[in-house]
């Protein structure tokens, strides 16, 4: 039985199984199954590109953290309106629902949008708030104009930061992030390497039946070291608390 290498494994541990498998793969010759030749291609092709891609993680996860500062900024001006929707004074009241309005041709969904229409939406919220007819309505809830200026600032850091990825990106000659290569290499292994093997030991196991075996320790050994570590994270955390 071949396993599927676990989803949740990291992206450094998902460019290692690939190496491994290569490595595997290459002990025989496959000139005589040109399906296995083209995938085998196809996740070296993308291996390569991984490591590439981790070169530039360091930056990658700057960007993700500027991502996440933003997002709790819109999270905040999101709750923000719609509790100063029950506000009992009258006038709050009728600001935030007029707030309410212009937020809501965004909504809370646009944190969950790629890094670029993300700040896209984000840029044409901003400017929607700028609206002079606005302001008396943002001045009457209070925290309102802290938190959109924040998010300004927070928006502007966050392009600082995604300029200087995409710019590494080239460098590198990289069109995609470490994350969605990873997804591909996964694909890859489990889509097709994995089912693969599966149908062709059953139809000659002399020829593939090494390979398969190997394949499955491979990932077997790479799927019990993800299962240690995520152990190890949920326990880690629990003794902190005790302590």
């Amino acid at each position: 039985m071949i396993p599927k290498l676990i989803s949740q494994s990291r992206i450094t541990e998902v460019n290692t199984t690939a190496d491994s498998l290569l490595m595997a793969y290459r002990k025989q010759s496959w000139e005589i199954d040109t399906y296995m030749l083209t995938i085998f291609t196809g996740l070296q092709t993308k291996s390569n590109e991984l490591r590439t891609a981790i070169k530039c993680s360091k930056t990658e996860s700057n960007l993700d953290k500027k991502d996440i500062v933003r997002d709790d900024k819109v999270r905040a001006l999101h709750y923000l309106i719609l509790g100063s929707i029950h506000n009992p004074d009258a006038a709050v009241k009728a600001a935030a629902k007029s707030l309410k309005a212009v937020f809501s041709k965004y909504g809370i969904k646009i944190i969950h949008e790629s890094y670029t229409i993300e700040s896209s939406l984000i840029e044409s919220l901003l400017e929607d708030f700028s609206a002079p007819e606005l302001q008396a309505a943002i001045a009457l809830v209070s925290g309102c104009a802290e938190i959109i200026s924040s998010l300004q600032i927070d928006q502007n850091d966050f392009k600082t930061a995604h300029f200087a990825w995409e710019e590494e990106k080239a460098l590198n000659g990289l069109t995609q992030s470490s994350t969605d290569i990873k997804k591909e290499v996964l694909s890859i292994i489990n889509d097709k390497i994995v089912l693969h093997l599966k149908a062709m030991q059953q139809a000659n196991k002399e020829l593939y039946g090494e390979l398969a075996q190997t394949v499955a320790q491979i990932i077997n050994d790479a799927n019990q070291a993800v299962k240690r570590r995520r152990k190890k994270e949920e326990i880690e955390p629990e003794a902190a608390i005790e302590n």
